[in-house]
C-alpha cells in the first residue's frame, strides 16, 4: 500500500508542476521532472523488473495508469500554452494599416537622357541605327579622318582636352563625329546612323555654356544623297522636337568635315533660334573611310541636346541641367 500511496503522491506532485507551468519552457523542466527518465515514475518503473511475477502484473498497472495521468496533463497543458503563445505572437506582430506608409520618392532619368531616349526612337523609327564609341578618342579619328588640319583651332589646349603622355595622341572626344568614321570604316554603305554621347571642350560652365556636354550627330551615306534629303530629315527632326508648327533653315557655314556646310535654325515660339550644323559630307572624309566617291554621298548633322532641351523647354541657364537639382528634375517625370 506504500508504494501505490508513493505514486498518487508523485501523480499529485506531477499535477501541480505542471499546471503551475505559465510557459513552454517551464513546463519542459516540468515535465522532464515529473515524467522523465529521472523522475520518481520512471524509477519506479525500472524497479518492476525485480518484483515477482505476480506483482509486477499489478504494479505494472498502476505504473501504466500514473504514467498515463501525467502524459494527459502535460499533453493538455502544452495545448494551453502553445494556444497563449500564438496569440501573443499574433498581438505583438500586427500591422497596424492605419499608420501612414512610408514614402519614398522613385527614382527616374535625366531629362537629357529622356530627350537622348525620344531621338533615339525617332530616327529609329525612320529605319536608323543607333552607333555609340568611347568617349576617350585617337586624335587622327578626332580629328585627322574628319579633315581637320593640324594648325585648326579646335585642337589647341584652349578647345580639346588632351591625355597624357601626349604622344600617346589621345583626347577626351570634342564631338560624336569620331563614331561617324567608326561606323564608316566598319560598314559598307548604305549608311543610316546617329550618334549619340557624351562630350568634352575646355569651356567654362556658365548660363550657356558646359565643359561636358552632349550631341546627337547624324549620318547617310547612299547613292544619290542630295541637301534636299538633308533638309528633308532636319524638318522632320524639328518638327518631332518643337512640334508640327517648326520649320528650319539653312544658312551657309563652313565646317572641315562637311561641304557645303550651313548652320540649321529653327523658327520656335515666334523667333528663329540656332540648333545645329549640316552639310554634305566632305568627300575628303569619304576618302579616308574607304568609301568610293564615285558612286556614294552623304549628309551630317549635330545637335547639342543641352541647348535643344533649353530651346524646347525655355531653359535659360546651364546650371540647371548639370547642377543635378531634384526640383529640376521632376518637372520631366520619371522617363522611359
Amino acid at each position: 500500500m506504500t508504494f501505490e500511496s508513493d505514486l498518487l503522491t508523485w501523480v499529485s506532485q506531477a499535477k501541480s508542476a505542471i499546471s503551475a507551468a505559465v510557459n513552454l519552457e517551464q513546463l519542459k523542466l516540468a515535465r522532464l521532472a515529473h515524467a522523465g527518465d529521472k523522475s520518481p515514475i520512471a524509477l519506479a518503473s525500472r524497479s518492476l523488473g525485480s518484483m515477482d511475477p505476480q506483482d509486477r502484473a499489478t504494479f505494472g498497472k498502476i505504473i501504466g495508469d500514473a504514467r498515463a495521468q501525467v502524459a494527459a496533463i502535460v499533453s493538455e497543458r502544452t495545448s494551453v500554452l502553445e494556444e497563449e503563445r500564438d496569440a501573443r505572437v499574433l498581438l505583438d506582430e500586427i500591422v497596424d494599416i492605419t499608420l501612414p506608409a512610408s514614402r519614398s520618392q522613385r527614382g527616374a532619368l535625366h531629362p537629357i537622357t529622356i530627350l537622348k531616349n525620344e531621338i533615339s526612337d525617332f530616327f529609329i523609327a525612320q529605319g536608323y541605327g543607333v552607333a555609340e564609341g568611347p568617349e576617350l578618342e585617337a586624335e587622327w579619328l578626332n580629328f585627322d579622318a574628319l579633315n581637320i588640319p593640324a594648325d585648326h583651332p579646335a585642337r589647341t589646349m584652349q578647345d580639346t582636352f588632351f591625355v597624357e603622355p601626349l604622344d600617346a595622341r589621345l583626347v577626351l572626344r570634342t564631338h560624336t563625329s569620331p563614331v561617324q568614321i567608326r561606323t564608316m570604316l566598319e560598314n559598307e554603305p548604305p549608311i543610316y546612323v546617329i550618334c549619340p554621347g557624351r562630350t568634352f571642350r575646355a569651356d567654362e560652365l556658365d548660363a550657356t555654356h558646359t565643359p561636358v556636354f552632349h550631341q546627337v550627330e547624324g549620318l547617310v551615306v547612299d547613292k544619290g544623297i542630295t541637301m534636299a534629303h538633308l533638309k528633308g530629315t532636319l524638318d522632320l527632326f524639328a518638327r518631332k522636337m518643337f512640334g508640327d508648327e517648326a520649320i528650319t533653315r539653312l544658312r551657309p557655314s563652313f565646317f572641315p568635315f562637311t561641304e557645303p556646310s550651313a548652320e540649321v535654325d529653327v523658327f520656335f515660339n515666334g523667333r528663329w533660334i540656332e540648333w545645329g550644323g549640316c552639310g554634305m559630307v566632305n568627300p575628303k572624309v569619304l576618302t579616308a573611310c574607304g568609301v568610293d566617291t564615285d558612286i556614294f554621298s552623304g549628309f551630317a548633322f549635330g545637335m547639342g541636346l543641352e541647348r535643344t532641351l533649353m530651346v524646347r523647354h525655355g531653359i535659360s541657364d546651364m546650371h540647371d541641367i548639370v547642377e543635378g537639382d531634384i526640383r529640376f528634375s521632376q518637372a520631366f517625370g520619371v522617363g522611359l
